[in-house]
């Protein structure tokens, strides 16, 4: 959705007269337009607006947008400044329009002219764009110059922040400059009434990027009866091999979602057990076939974005069940490159499409790379020379119903979206950077209200991925001309992103530190994203977090706002045997809970567990429960769903994050109304939610043979219950409304839906995360938002 102009700024130049003009008598006003101005075919619309409108001057780039200065009768200038922001090109989104007017120069035409360079870049970066409709039309064209070539694209789609390498965006700084453009594509890019003016990644097959398809070992292979490499790819996936496929921000890895032999095979290569796998379907009909959809997903799904969409699965979709092994729902995407259209539409079936990488790497995105990381996963690799300067990952979304209203709920925030600029409620007085979370890592930049949320980047323990992090920290403060000088990072001092933010600041002591408390970023960035300050009440259930005393923090109850907060309420806190063995291992939490029952005592082992976890090994596990050995106290939601997932008959280990809670979400019966008791009671000046009542409960109904999909539900019912009881009563005491939902158990859709619905009918007022992922991927925003609101407020906690 387009932006509207946000403020619109009038002087006029000294000396000049501006009253009595006559309206056939000529004036010049002076337009500067910041926004997504800059590769999205901007200037040739000016330049086409100026011309209906018989109106001379000039349009050009510069470092902050575009500037154009337009001269003739005032009723021309004045329907040029309104119809400006109102019929921009598909992609622009005009910010702030400050005008000036200014002398008359007598110009006699207009032209589109130079760019200026400048240091301080201010300009907006576009995220990448799915092929548009024009472009599509000539890549299926027999008749077309361009008909079956992978590149195609023109001022309305294509690639634009993976092959940007400097402001303003113009091809001598794209990853295209080594491609010199013949003469047919250098007409078009020159030409301001065609649609590829200007248009940086402009190409054919004559002078553009290529593709070819090698094997394992990067030799090329044989073609075949294949017209070309695309074609060669689509046989081979068709006969069942696995193919690294080369797109616009990266690898991805390839194979038919309908056989399970192929299937498993990249399960087994990736080293990949459990994790659902992304499809590629080649159009909205052919994703109805496979998943259930609402307006709101076609909308989503076929945005010019294209996102994974998590959709509930069809009983009579044809994919292998390994594809999403006891999910609800598939994640998909539409083709969003002329390569992905053309290799969908020659395969003519629904394509495994998971990220090119091995393990929990950041995804590939070079060919040399790419032959010797992913050779022992792919049978062939489908590769182009066109330079991917910055990788970027699929993003990931859903809709949710909160009050009744579907919604989009951002769960990895990456391509097609970054690095949109988010605006922040409060204006930071200096640059400031923000380092992110360890999990599904993303960092932030800020410079007064407009903050850049870089590309999911991933989990930083490896690496790998620790690297593509600090490359991606140094690619964006050059793109964004951006020096900090407030660093904010998490509490936690065992984080990579902490230890790289307090080694930067030790080797730049002119930088300023701030360390933000995990769940107190989690409610900072949802507000952020609402253009909020609070106060509010902040519900964040998530994974863990460092708290403030030193102990695991996750079933938070928080009343703050940006510059501050307060724990008002949280979750009865437990042994979390082993740290986070027990994460991978849920089975021990399941015995921390139920030692919570009978202190002292070791609680037999679970039905659920029998054959699967040795009994003396339940037993060792106990003795860290009373002993508290390597057994820190966690106040962890999640957990707590981990531990009852194992008592219905979910993992005892897991293979990836949260996979023992999203299992209890799947097996919960969504008609079910009952619900177990969870005991509010006060704790050291706060109220803490007593989850034993909950799992007696849940035990006592699977003893007497209650379906696990009963009791699963009842489970989910007891903490919605629970939690609006808490926010009603901090509600009354501190006359506060509004509650804010976020931490990565939120990405629980029956959770989410539920809670908000019970808060609503309680009369109060309710956020969700939207833009911005609910999970670790919005740390970074949060952490921005309270870094900008502290140094922007006279009473702040001082910055050390």
């Amino acid at each position: 959705m387009k932006r509207a102009a946000r403020a619109t700024l009038t002087r006029t130049a000294p000396g000049v007269e501006c009253r009595g003009i006559d309206e056939m008598n000529s004036r010049r006003v002076r337009l500067t337009v910041d926004g997504s101005v800059q590769g999205v075919g901007f200037r040739p619309y000016v330049y086409r607006l100026a011309h209906a409108l018989e109106l001379h001057g000039f349009v050009r780039n510069d470092a902050r947008g575009v500037v154009v200065e337009v001269e003739g009768s005032t009723r021309a200038l004045e329907r040029f400044i309104q119809r400006l922001p109102k019929d921009a090109p598909p992609l622009a989104s005009c910010g702030d329009i400050v005008r000036e007017d200014i002398a008359p120069l007598g110009s006699r035409e207009f032209t589109i002219d130079e760019s200026v360079p400048s240091r301080e870049v201010r300009a907006q970066v576009v995220p990448d764009s799915a092929t548009c409709d024009e472009c599509l039309r000539e890549l299926f064209d027999p008749m077309d110059r361009r008909y079956r070539y992978p590149f195609v694209n023109c001022t309305n789609c294509g690639p634009r922040f993976t092959i940007v390498r400097g402001i303003p965006y113009d091809r001598p700084l794209t990853t295209m400059a080594a491609f010199v453009m013949c003469a047919d594509c250098r007409a078009e890019y020159d030409d301001p009434r065609n649609r590829r003016f200007h248009a940086q990644p402009n190409a054919c097959p004559r002078c553009g990027p290529r593709a070819w398809f090698v094997d394992a070992a990067g030799h090329v292979a044989p073609l075949g009866d294949a017209r070309d490499a695309i074609e060669a790819a689509a046989v081979a996936l068709l006969n069942g091999a696995i193919i690294a496929v080369k797109g616009l921000g990266g690898f991805h890895l390839a194979c038919r979602a309908d056989n399970d032999v192929a299937v498993q095979r990249l399960r087994a290569r990736k080293v990949r057990e459990e994790k659902p796998f992304a499809l590629m379907v080649p159009d909205l009909a052919a994703a109805h076939c496979l998943v259930e959809l609402a307006a709101l997903d076609e909308q989503l799904l076929n945005g010019r974005e294209r996102p994974i969409v998590l959709a509930r699965r069809r009983h009579e979709a044809r994919v292998a069940d390994l594809v999403a092994p006891r999910q609800r729902c598939l994640g998909l995407m539409l083709p969003y490159s002329p390569l992905h259209h053309l290799l969908l539409a020659d395969v003519g079936n629904p394509l495994v499409m998971t990220s090119g990488n091995v393990s929990d790497e950041p995804i590939v995105y070079e060919n040399g790379t790419a032959i010797a990381g992913l050779a022992t996963i792919a049978d062939f690799l489908l590769l182009h020379d066109r330079p991917i300067e910055c990788r970027v990952d699929d993003s990931i979304v859903r809709t949710i119903a909160i009050g009744g209203q579907h919604q989009a709920q951002m769960l990895r925030r990456s391509r097609g979206f970054a690095p949109t600029t988010l605006r922040l409620p409060v204006a930071t007085p200096e640059p400031l950077l923000a380092c992110g979370a360890q999990l599904k890592n993303s960092f932030c930049l800020v410079r007064e209200r407009d903050a850049w949320l870089g590309p999911h980047v991933g989990d930083l323990a490896n690496y790998e991925t620790l690297q593509s992090f600090i490359d991606g920290v140094t690619h964006h403060e050059a793109l964004f001309s951006v020096t900090p000088r407030h660093v904010a990072f998490d509490d936690h001092p065992e984080y990579l992103s902490t230890k790289y933010a307090r080694a930067r600041i030790d080797a730049s002591p002119e930088q300023l530190s701030l360390g933000v408390q995990h769940h107190h970023a989690h409610l900072a960035a949802c507000l952020a994203e609402h253009g909020e300050c609070g106060p509010a009440i902040g519900v964040i259930f998530d994974g863990i977090g460092y708290g403030l005393d030193g102990t695991l923090w996750g079933g938070e109850v928080l009343l703050g706002d940006l510059t501050r907060f307060e724990r008002v309420g949280h979750l009865r806190a437990v042994r979390m045997p082993g740290g986070e063995a027990a994460i991978r291992e849920p089975w021990r939490m399941t015995c921390a809970w139920l030692s919570e029952l009978s202190p002292g005592v070791t609680p037999a082992l679970p039905g659920a567990l029998v054959g699967q976890v040795r009994d003396a090994k339940w037993r060792s596990v106990a003795r860290l429960v009373r002993g508290g050995i390597a057994s820190p106290y966690t106040t962890s939601m999640g957990r707590l769903f981990d531990a009852l997932s194992v008592l219905c008959g979910g993992p005892p280990d897991v293979s990836y994050e949260g996979q023992a809670a999203i299992e209890l979400e799947m097996m919960a019966d969504e008609e079910e109304v009952g619900r177990y008791d969870v005991q509010l009671c006060g704790e050291d000046g706060a109220l803490m939610m007593d989850a034993r009542p909950l799992v007696r409960g849940a035990i006592a109904d699977l003893d007497a043979n209650v379906p696990a999909a009963t009791v699963a539900a009842r489970v989910h019912n007891g903490i919605v219950d629970a939690t609006t009881r808490i926010c009603h009563l901090v509600a009354e005491q501190r006359d506060v409304n509004t509650v804010v939902l976020s931490g990565g158990v939120f990405q629980n859709v029956l959770l989410i839906e539920r809670t908000a619905e019970a808060l609503l009918a309680a009369g109060l007022r309710v956020l969700v995360p939207q833009r911005v992922p609910p999970n670790d991927g919005g740390i970074a925003f949060g952490q921005a938002a309270i870094a900008a609101a502290r140094a922007a407020s006279s009473t702040a906690i001082p910055i050390t």
